[in-house]
């Protein structure tokens, strides 16, 4: 199974964006020109949106899509929480293989059985927290829309080589009677600093899944997807400081390609404009590490597979964690398990 990262922030910022260009163009000149005012009430009068606590929270969910092996399992799941009292967007990221008892399969499963509703359901019981909206973006597309940001800058953590990342159009070469079907793979590398990425380069560089070393696990995976959240944020809002309405509606064509949402574009404007308009916005990440789970042994209940429960059995501890991250953000690491110490 071919592993596509989602680009969370990106999506959402693309979304905000493409919301705005919609909302605000006949009075564009309008716009620009109230920019040192404050207009944060009026963003709570329009009953459109749904908030909970002050809060919006929305699941980003990324696909393979074309004719990938599974083009509807969310092999990358992130929830998107935007606090409109305190301005701050918490990007939480979710590993795809937690079990879900619900499903009987894993949580990245939930949108290809029941679409947008069930994922959100099924992501709810994990976060803690209710799930308004989501957003689900196609990554056979995904190369259109880095190349359409002129690429981005990413600086990588740890140089890391895979030597096994698969080939497209590759997935079913019998490599000559290869039995280790080598012909269906090429071998990558990346190295530690900034480094300048197109859409191809972004691409393998959150793909990569046989990574040596610490690299080479879903939790890696995640960080690396954090980095290039970063990377593309800066990006967008680059091209939206620019006021130029062409590119705007350029970015709003492209994504509406690549995103399928339940989010009007009016809704995304009311978060989008807050987030502009509003001083002191802020952004921070939460990533669900291996600390919060177990690994059970392969059995029939799990059907053989490889899947992480987590190590309360109920998700109370997760949720403790992250409702810490949205609201008080004190001493939220103490409330990590402690490890199983190594026999």
């Amino acid at each position: 199974m071919k592993t596509k990262i989602l680009l969370s922030l990106l999506t959402l910022i693309v979304v905000f964006f493409a919301g705005i260009y919609f909302y605000i163009k006949p009075y564009y000149d309008f716009f620009t020109n109230t920019l040192k005012i404050s207009p944060v009430k009026t963003f709570f009068t329009n009953g459109s949106l749904q908030i909970h606590n002050d809060q919006v929270n929305i699941a980003i969910l990324g696909i393979g899509g074309g004719n990938h092996d599974g083009p509807n399992l969310s092999d990358s799941i992130i929830v998107a929480s935007y606090n409109f009292q305190t301005n701050r967007l918490t990007t939480i990221s979710i590993p795809r293989d937690i079990w879900s008892n619900t499903l009987k399969d894993k949580i990245n499963s939930a949108y290809a059985y029941g679409g947008m509703d069930m994922a959100k359901t099924e992501l709810s019981a994990i976060v803690g927290i209710p799930i308004q909206y989501a957003a689900v973006i196609d990554f056979s597309k995904f190369e259109q829309l880095i190349n359409f940001l002129g690429g981005i800058d990413v600086n990588v953590e740890r140089s890391f080589t895979d030597h096994l990342f698969p080939i497209p159009g590759k997935e079913n070469d019998p490599c000559n009677g290869d039995p280790q079907f080598l012909c269906r793979y090429e071998t990558i590398s990346f190295t530690k600093g900034m480094t300048h990425m197109d859409g191809v380069t972004a691409l393998n560089f959150v793909r990569s899944r046989h990574a040596e070393g610490e690299e080479g696990t879903d939790f890696a995976r995640e960080k690396r997807q954090q980095l290039v959240i970063a990377a593309v944020k800066n990006k967008i809002v680059a091209i939206a400081k620019q006021h130029n309405i062409g590119q705007m509606e350029a970015l709003y064509k492209l994504v509406n390609q690549l995103v399928k949402r339940d989010l009007t574009n009016q809704q995304a404007a009311i978060i989008g404009k807050n987030i502009i308009l509003k001083k002191n916005f802020k952004q921070n990440s939460v990533v669900l590490t291996e600390d919060f789970f177990i690994v059970p042994d392969y059995s029939p209940v799990y059907k053989e597979m490889w899947v992480l429960v987590p190590t309360d059995n109920n998700f109370t501890i997760i949720h403790k964690y992250i409702s810490c991250y949205l609201n008080t953000r004190q001493n939220c690491e103490s409330l990590k398990p402690t490890p199983t110490p190594t026999p």
